[in-house]
């Protein structure tokens, strides 16, 4: 039991370092992308577009690796809980259903948790506030007239019509592009803070990823 619960914890920590991987990859996106966007006023703010782009991508590829990090979690947990727990500290009233719940997830493994339960967790963990960011940044970027020459008459804009034309990209119209960050950014805040059911091992605490 010792030995398997070890290879467990290998495994899981495995897909555990996957994940840091892939953060680790999306916050270097975001800050070579924000450093290319405003190291000069010449620079286009599609950059940034661009960099949300490649940083959904990312968390996209996170939440498939969660979701492989959660099975092995899950039976991690269900040992220390089952298991372990009860030698150190025993406790009435457990029964032994977890040894067949473990012996069938063995036999037939499933994902415990949707795409969007992992999208929402690791918005929650990490990638709302790396989104957060890149919109600040594409704000000010676009809020600011872009000088093709020099950066000292670069000026706040002053209307609605301004704004709305620096935001253009190339034949894309400018109101097109706020609309689609509008819906993207909805997305974002929704998937985010949306309630969830069905939390796993996450209803034992707080100590979760």
């Amino acid at each position: 039991m010792a030995h398997y619960h070890r290879a467990e914890i290998a495994r899981m920590a495995g897909w555990r370092d996957r994940i840091d991987r892939t953060t680790n990859w999306a916050i270097t996106v975001v800050a070579a992308m924000l450093s290319v966007s405003l190291s000069t006023p010449t620079a286009h703010h599609g950059v940034l577009i661009f960099a949300m782009v490649l940083v959904l991508l990312l968390l996209v590829i996170e939440a498939r690796r969660y979701r492989f990090f959660d099975v092995y979690r899950n039976r991690v947990r269900r040992m220390e809980r089952n298991y372990f727990a009860q030698i150190f500290s025993p406790e009435e009233g457990t029964t032994a259903d977890w040894v067949q719940k473990l012996g069938d997830d063995l036999r037939r493994p499933l994902f415990l948790t949707s795409t969007s339960q992992a999208l929402s967790r690791r918005l929650r963990r990490n990638y709302c506030w790396m989104f957060l960011i890149l919109l600040f940044a594409w704000i000010v970027k676009t809020t600011f007239i872009r000088m093709q020459e020099n950066a000292v008459d670069a000026h706040l804009v002053t209307s609605m019509e301004e704004w709305v034309r620096n935001a253009a990209i190339g034949p894309v119209p400018g109101w097109a592009v706020i609309a689609a960050l509008a819906i993207f950014y909805g997305w974002i805040l929704y998937a985010t803070l949306r309630k969830q059911t069905g939390e796993g091992e996450l209803a034992f605490g707080n100590v979760h990823v």
